[in-house]
């Protein structure tokens, strides 16, 4: 039997966002496509899923791009880029800096695959990438953040954070896996925890992946039929279509609560998975002063796929 999630129609996450040419269609066809969409049901084991569902994912979210960007633009974009991540990181053992990058973001975002073309170049030793499992009952019974302090890059190395202590902000909460009092905690304590590490030296960059409702659909959809990538997928991920609206809330109080001037979210829209790519790499080589930077290989950051948590909250945020 099919697979079909539970409570995968609500209205809010299969609402399709219309492109500015779709103004000008008479409001009957219009409206005849948001009845489809919100018709059918998102069933992950289907052969193929609804039109009105894979023609919105692109645009979904209000995604400023009405095109994918060409693989082979894209692959010519990221070579310069990743020798300057070399140069970072060569830079970054020379001066015994510490950095973490941390990302956060809904299953099927991004992160894992914009994470591995950060570090597809970079020494293993050096380039480290933390993704934590549930935790045990011991750490279960430590202070929150103290499972995440242990996993500090030492002097000379860079860390990346596959989701972070702000996973009580967005799964925990959403799922149920803490208390209101818990997530309110956090959200209070993590600029002060944040404060610690950055007077400690520590350079701190906090990036949120951000899609659509159809877009997630798509990826998580795309997961399930492909061997090789089913393993991403938990039973958490079978519940991200009909809780998308709740992780929305809890989102925007992350990133409202959260974003301070020591250490700020930047959102990156995350549709177009090779523009994302690009400039999460771009927003980071221009956010640290290391030797020799190229800027003319880097290139100019794109502020419609990368903008700051303020702005994006001022547009509306994830509601």
């Amino acid at each position: 039997m099919a697979k079909t999630v539970p409570g995968s129609r609500p209205k809010a996450a299969l609402r399709l966002v219309p492109k500015p040419e779709q103004e000008a269609k008479p409001a009957r066809k219009r409206a005849a496509a948001r009845k489809v969409a919100g018709a059918e049901a998102f069933d992950i084991e289907a052969e193929t899923l609804p039109a009105a569902i894979v023609d919105a994912a692109f645009r979904s979210g209000d995604y400023p791009y009405g095109k994918r960007m060409k693989r082979k633009r894209y692959e010519q974009e990221l070579a310069p880029l990743q020798i300057e991540l070399q140069k970072l990181a060569n830079w970054v053992r020379e001066t015994k800096e510490r950095i973490v990058i941390l990302f956060e973001g809904r299953d099927g975002a991004g992160k894992g695959g914009t994470i591995g073309r950060f570090t597809q170049h970079l020494n293993p030793r050096q380039a480290r990438v933390v993704a934590l499992s549930k935790p045990s009952d011991s750490e279960a019974g430590q202070w929150y953040f103290q499972r995440y302090v242990t996993q500090m890059p030492t002097a000379g190395e860079i860390t990346f954070f596959d989701r972070s202590w702000y996973n009580r902000a967005g799964v925990e909460r959403v799922m149920g896996f803490c208390t209101p009092q818990q997530t309110d905690a956090l959200l209070h304590e993590a600029p002060a925890f944040e404060g610690m590490l950055v007077r400690d030296g520590v350079r701190l960059i906090k990036l949120f992946i951000t899609i659509g409702p159809e877009m997630q659909m798509v990826r998580l959809h795309d997961r399930w039929h492909d061997p090789l990538k089913r393993w991403k997928l938990s039973p958490i991920d079978f519940e991200a279509i009909p809780r998308f609206a709740a992780y929305s809330q809890a989102f925007d109080d992350m990133l409202a609560r959260s974003s301070t001037p020591w250490a700020p979210w930047h959102v990156i829209r995350g549709n177009d998975k090779l523009r994302a790519r690009l400039n999460a790499i771009r927003h980071v080589l221009l956010a640290i002063p290391y030797k020799d930077r190229d800027e003319a290989a880097i290139g100019k950051l794109d502020d419609k796929v990368v903008v700051t948590a303020e702005h994006y909250l001022h547009k509306g945020g994830e509601t």
